[in-house]
């Protein structure tokens, strides 16, 4: 009885997850204070302007998770004029279906919509669109009090569309998802587009810093879509331009290279079409699988350095697929070089990643085995035993998730980022070989918080209640009056 009674008066303290209607920036921050596990905060139709970082440190739980979502998917706009938007430290938190967009009046003051740092595992990105910031996604590792290396580990980014208005102005890396150390990441069925640093190299989205096990999959990236070609722009990889050896998992150590930089990834189903150099480019990546991609108007994939190792299997693209600088990675079933003549006979709007299909490709039907680590396409339909080569499976017919966007930045002539000049074999800017090389400027790992001091955000570093002090207490009480039975 004593127990059961123990577990009764438990009972109202986990239940005290709210769902929280958010209707100004001020009920937000304070929702956003007091969040506990469970809580639901649900912010209304409206535009939402927010001069100052979010910290959003509450822990959720698996079964508790720490909800932030819009009513309506894209009806509540959240602009930041700060550094960063949401800085998420805690466990558990999911953001669904919000518009978040940067506003600084330069672009260097406005680095990230989402930080996540330290211990925040299992943080959630869907249903959102999220543009104009140097790097939309940032995770990294952080020391807790003790001084010991935290990583956020089990991050999901799907269905979210991810882009910027305009190429940005800063010296800091512009890359949209920019995710540092952490293992068993997942991005998948997003929109990447319209991303590049002016006068410098942007990526659509990258892992390393010592990660592992992350996977690419159903992911569309038109480095050019709406917005001017220019600059060096790169699809997804692994390993992006390297990673500062203190900030590189596991050792974290100066003196310790950060090889590999990422480890057992898997590029899987993608579209990527429109880049000025390479749709994938894997720096020090081992044991990499690139699966049934289509890559139309790049310079195709590139392993490079002696870590990056894997396989290349069932791709089409319009470049090739090659080692460099002593990597060893195989390829088979693969058509490379394939012109944009070709794709454009094949497919509707290839450049723009429209691949509903116009002409004749049953040169790539039933072309490969069905790879077990690929068992679905870009549609995630299941493919065949003899599966057709690329990211769609063209005997199952087309599917809705086939059509891209409206305007085609790469079928007018001279602004053409896949046709025009080539950052990746050509003499101009070489993301991988030249003066300017992604391969080797490392990112210096997690930005400084640029306050100095976390007064001045939000308001919304929430605490984890009281739930977990009055467990502390309770529990040793009634294990001590079980002893005594």
């Amino acid at each position: 009885m004593r127990t059961l009674s123990l577990t009764l008066l438990l009972l109202p303290l986990t239940g005290g997850a709210a769902v929280k209607s958010i209707t100004t920036v001020a009920e937000l921050q304070t929702a956003l204070s007091s969040a506990k596990a469970g809580d639901e905060l649900v912010l209304e139709d409206g535009t939402y302007t927010v001069n100052a970082n979010l910290n959003c440190a509450a822990e959720g739980t698996q079964a508790a998770p720490i909800i932030v979502r819009a009513k309506n998917r894209h009806a509540a706009v959240v602009r930041f004029n700060a550094q960063e938007g949401f800085k998420v430290s805690g466990r558990y938190w999911t953001f669904d279906g919000l518009t978040v967009e940067g506003i600084c009046s330069t672009d260097q003051a406005c680095e990230h919509a989402f930080h996540v740092t330290g211990h925040a595992e299992n943080f959630v990105l869907r249903n959102s669109r999220v543009r104009d910031f140097n790097a939309q996604l940032k995770v990294n590792a952080t020391k807790n009090g003790s001084g010991v290396w935290e990583m956020p580990h089990r991050g999901l980014i799907e269905h979210n569309e991810i882009y910027d208005t305009h190429a940005r102005a800063t010296s800091t890396p512009v890359t949209k998802l920019n995710i540092d150390t952490g293992d068993d990441w997942v991005v998948r069925d997003n929109e990447l587009h319209d991303f590049s640093k002016q006068g410098g190299i942007s990526y659509g989205a990258f892992m390393k810093s010592g990660g592992k096990r992350g996977l690419f999959e159903r992911n569309r990236v038109l480095c050019v879509k709406d917005q001017p070609a220019g600059d060096t722009r790169i699809g997804l990889s692994f390993g992006g331009g390297g990673t500062g050896n203190e900030f590189c998992a596991p050792a974290f150590d100066p003196q310790v290279p950060c090889s590999p930089e990422h480890t057992d990834g898997v590029i899987r189903n993608n579209i990527v079409a429109n880049c000025s150099d390479v749709a994938v480019y894997l720096n020090k990546a081992a044991n990499t699988r690139v699966l049934f991609n289509t890559f139309v108007g790049t310079t195709g994939v590139d392993y490079r350095y002696a870590a990056s190792t894997g396989e290349a299997v069932g791709n089409v693209l319009t470049g090739v697929i090659r080692n460099r600088d002593s990597a060893t990675g195989t390829q088979g079933n693969n058509r490379s070089g394939v012109a944009t003549s070709t794709f454009a006979s094949w497919y509707v709007a290839p450049l723009k990643g429209d691949l509903t299909l116009k002409g004749d490709v049953s040169s790539l039907i039933g072309a490969a085995p069905r790879n077990t680590l690929a068992p679905e396409d870009f549609c995630a339909r299941a493919r065949p035993a003899s599966a057709t080569l690329g990211a769609l499976e063209h005997s199952l017919g087309d599917c809705p998730a086939n059509t891209g966007g409206t305007p085609d930045a790469g079928t007018g002539g001279a602004t053409d980022a896949g046709t025009g000049v080539d950052a990746g074999t050509g003499t101009g800017v070489d993301a991988g070989t030249g003066t300017t090389d992604a391969g080797v400027v490392p990112d210096a790992g997690p930005e400084q918080d640029p306050s100095g001091d976390d007064e001045d955000d939000g308001g919304c570093s929430a605490s984890p209640g009281l739930l977990p002090a009055l467990l502390a207490l309770l529990t040793p009480l009634a294990l001590r009056r079980r002893a005594r039975r």
